[in-house]
């Protein structure tokens, strides 16, 4: 019977033991006693070591390689600070500025001082405008062009409109600066500049609009147009957030006619909750009325001594209890 030999793992063996002759038996084959006879003289056998476990090569980055995109970033973010600039803010209302290099940056801030703006002042057109510091230079320089030979700025001026419309700055001169001066031409508005902020205004979105809603509410277009020259403002007010409100409560509220509010644009500029409104309620409540300049444009001091003069010269309303007294005297 054929032996059997007992497992046994390669880990704890490098040498075969030695088989006794005595089991070397005639009756077995002689290839197989001639492999018997080798592993009885202790012959050790040598077994293949585990291979080692190769880990990837590292990556070699030339020696020449650019900055990390954070060292870009930290470099920004110093110099905006420098210039007093919350480039998190700045970023969230134009994110074409994380973007911007530094070199760019810098151009644009550069032309910022070579027009006279101080620290201050290009701090706060930053601000109002992001997006003048990813300007070029040349497109820069073609707006402030056309501000002083066409919009007629004078150069002592240039600052002021800067600083109170840094968007002027950004807008392209072919397709928006110069339509919306012609279209404010057209309307008779002038001089163009004491309304500069107007020419960064789109014609097409924000001009004509404003135009339908007076008409829409009665006015002809004549009429229109003659209360926008008076008053150019107007085009800078949101129609459902100002001019609707405050035109319902005229005519509804207030009970005026139009050529009233015509004569007087400037309406619109006053606050319907903190001085429209309250003003008319005071006035109701002793029965007087005031034109519309002389119930908005006083301050409250003014309004407050006008108002005295009113009821000290006037009777007293049916409900006082003054109503009564005032009867007697004239008994």
């Amino acid at each position: 019977m054929e032996e059997v030999l007992p497992f046994c793992s390669y880990r704890g063996l490098r040498q075969v033991p030695q088989i006794p002759t005595a089991l070397l038996s005639r009756n077995t084959p002689p290839h197989r006693r001639r492999l018997r006879a080798r592993l009885s003289q202790n012959t050790p056998i040598t077994l293949p070591d585990k291979p080692a476990r190769l880990s990837p090569p590292l990556p070699v980055l030339p020696t020449d390689a650019a900055p990390s995109t954070a060292s870009f970033f930290h470099d920004k973010l110093l110099f905006l600070d420098s210039l007093g600039v919350d480039i998190f803010a700045a970023a969230a209302a134009h994110p074409g500025l994380a973007s911007a290099s530094l070199a760019d940056l810098r151009a644009a801030a550069g032309f910022l001082r070579s027009l006279g703006l101080a620290a201050h002042e290009i701090r706060r057109a930053c601000g109002m405008c992001p997006e003048i510091l990813t300007v070029a230079p040349s497109d820069l320089a073609a707006a402030v062009a056309f501000l002083l030979r066409e919009a007629g700025v004078q150069g002592r001026d240039l600052r002021h409109v800067i600083g109170r419309r840094p968007r002027l700055l950004v807008s392209d001169v072919a397709s928006r600066l110069r339509p919306t001066l012609y279209f404010l031409q057209m309307l008779g508005v002038a001089p163009i500049a004491r309304h500069t902020s107007l020419l960064s205004c789109s014609v097409e979105e924000k001009l004509i609009p404003r135009l339908d809603f007076l008409e829409e509410v009665g006015y002809s277009s004549r009429d229109a147009r003659a209360m926008v020259r008076r008053f150019p403002q107007l085009f800078c007010y949101s129609i459902e957030e100002n001019l609707r409100p405050k035109m319902e409560f005229f005519a509804s509220e207030m009970r005026r006619e139009l050529p009233e509010l015509k004569e007087f644009p400037q309406y619109f500029s006053f606050s319907l909750p903190n001085r429209i409104r309250p003003r008319y309620l005071a006035c109701k409540e002793i029965g007087a009325s005031f034109p519309l300049p002389a119930l908005l444009r006083p301050s409250n001091e003014q309004f407050n001594a006008q108002m005295e003069v009113r009821i000290s010269s006037s009777l007293p309303l049916k409900r006082s209890p003054l109503w009564r007294g005032s009867l007697d005297a004239d008994l």
